[in-house]
C-alpha cells in the first residue's frame, strides 16, 4: 500500500512535469498530510526535486533510471500539430486527455481556424463514466473500476448519463470492440464527443484523443464516420511516439 502511494505520486508528477502537493491530492485522493509526508520521502532519496515555491518535479536520480520523458510538455510537442491539423480538417475542436492518478483530465485542446463555429470542451478532470475521453481510457483499463466501490455512486449529470454499473460495463465492451467511445449529452445537454485511446494497451492506453461538437453537427451518421478516423489518427500518433501498436482486427475492419 505504501509503495503504491509512492508510485502514484511519481506518476502524477511525471505526467504533469511539475506539481504541488494540492495537485497531487486532487488526482490521488490522498489526504494532504499523507501526500506531503510521502513527497518529502521521495525528495529525500532523489526521486523528486523541489522547484519553485511548493512545486516538485521528477528528480535527477529517477530521470537517470528511466531515460524517458512522458510529461505533458514533451507529449504535446509531438501531438499538438496532429490535433491542429485534425481540427482544421474536420472543423471541430480536438482534445488530448490522459489518465492522471485515478482520474482522466483533458490537458490540451486545438480549435479550427477555418471560421467554422465550434464548441470548446474546456480543460480539466472528467468523470470516468460520462465523457468519451474518460470512457475511451477506462474501457481498456478495467482496474479503474471496482464494481463494489462505485455501485450506486455514479452521478447523473443529465438524463442520458449511465449510472448503472452493468450498463456501463456493457458500453465498455462495445468501446473495446469498435475502438472508440462516444458521449451523447451525457455530461452536458446539447454536447457530444468521440474519442479513442492512443493504443489498446501499454502507455497509449492511458491517453486518448477526441473531438467534440453540438448534437446538431455530431449526428449518429457523423459519429459513425468520425470514430474510426479518430482511431486511425490515434494509432498514427502512438507510432509517432515510438510506442508501436499491435494490430487489432476489430479496429482494422472499421478503418
Amino acid at each position: 500500500m505504501h509503495l503504491e502511494r509512492l508510485t502514484l505520486i511519481l506518476e502524477i508528477v511525471g505526467q504533469k512535469g511539475e506539481a504541488t502537493v494540492t495537485e497531487i491530492c486532487a488526482h490521488s485522493d490522498l489526504p494532504k498530510p499523507s501526500a506531503y509526508r510521502l513527497v518529502q520521502d521521495l525528495v529525500s532519496v532523489g526521486l523528486l526535486e523541489p522547484v519553485g515555491r511548493g512545486q516538485f518535479t521528477i528528480g535527477t536520480r529517477l530521470k537517470g533510471i528511466t531515460h524517458s520523458d512522458n510529461s505533458d510538455r514533451t507529449l504535446l510537442e509531438l501531438i499538438a500539430p496532429t490535433l491542429k491539423q485534425a481540427a482544421k480538417q474536420f472543423g471541430t475542436a480536438f482534445f488530448l486527455s490522459r489518465l492522471r492518478g485515478k482520474s482522466v483530465e483533458i490537458i490540451h485542446v486545438e480549435t479550427p481556424d477555418t471560421g467554422v463555429s465550434y464548441l470548446h470542451p474546456g480543460l480539466g478532470k472528467r468523470p470516468l463514466h460520462a465523457c468519451s475521453c474518460s470512457k475511451a481510457i477506462a474501457a481498456f483499463s478495467p482496474e479503474l473500476f471496482s464494481t463494489g466501490e462505485i455501485e450506486g455512486r455514479l452521478r447523473a449529470y443529465t438524463e442520458f448519463t449511465l449510472t448503472d454499473v452493468h450498463d456501463l460495463e456493457a458500453e465498455f465492451e462495445t468501446i473495446r470492440q469498435r475502438g472508440f467511445a462516444e458521449c451523447v449529452e451525457e455530461i452536458e445537454r446539447g454536447m457530444c464527443s468521440v474519442a479513442a485511446p492512443l493504443a489498446p494497451s501499454g502507455p497509449g492506453a492511458t491517453l486518448s484523443i477526441g473531438a467534440t461538437g453540438s448534437v446538431r453537427v455530431f449526428t449518429p451518421e457523423f459519429r459513425k464516420t468520425l470514430g474510426p478516423q479518430i482511431t486511425q489518427i490515434a494509432r498514427e500518433v502512438s507510432t509517432l511516439l515510438g510506442w508501436g501498436i499491435k494490430q487489432d482486427t476489430r479496429i482494422e475492419s472499421l478503418s
